[in-house]
């Protein structure tokens, strides 16, 4: 027996058909979408935090970095901190030898000195009362950090190098 099929029903289950996936796909992009009226609407996306102050709270790390508490050590004292955070993680030199110096400028940190060399970076920020060294270090699986906080001899903190001899 041989089934005969009307072009205009063909047609007709082909429409409905097409039209069922335009108004799924529209229901599916209204309920996901906001609204005109929505004020949050043109908000963008919140970013995701990418670094952290640790115990100095004007040197920002970045969050691919862990202490290594073993060789970490922060004294904490009334109106200042200071010390040394040793941290590792898996970033390449460059880009944190660019994070520091974006980052420090940022936290009003002056430049002093910044040497380069093939397996290690040391630079050297200062403040009114306080100096900060960052040392990059290149080793086989990790890339060290050690940010180091103190006080400046000749800073507001009070101290003078003849207090310091005595």
């Amino acid at each position: 027996m041989k089934v005969k099929y009307n072009i205009k029903s063909v047609v007709n289950i082909l429409i409905v058909v097409l039209l069922v996936f335009f108004i799924s796909g529209c229901f599916g992009l209204g309920s996901s979408s906001k609204s005109e009226g929505d004020p949050t609407a043109t908000q963008p996306k919140s970013k995701k935090t990418t670094a952290i102050y640790y115990d100095f709270e004007d040197v920002l790390i970045p969050m691919e970095l862990s202490i290594v508490k073993n060789r970490t050590v922060v004294i904490l004292t009334p109106g200042f901190t200071s010390g040394l955070i040793t941290l590792k993680g898996r970033v390449e030199r460059q880009s944190l030898f660019n994070f520091f110096n974006h980052n420090m400028a940022k936290d009003n940190w002056t430049v002093i000195s910044q040497i380069k060399s093939p397996g290690i970076t040391i630079m050297v920020f200062q403040k009114p009362s306080r100096t900060s060294v960052i040392t990059i270090r290149d080793e086989q699986i990790y890339t060290y950090v050690e940010v180091g906080v103190a006080p400046t001899i000749t800073g507001g903190s009070g101290l003078s190098r003849s207090n310091l001899i005595e």
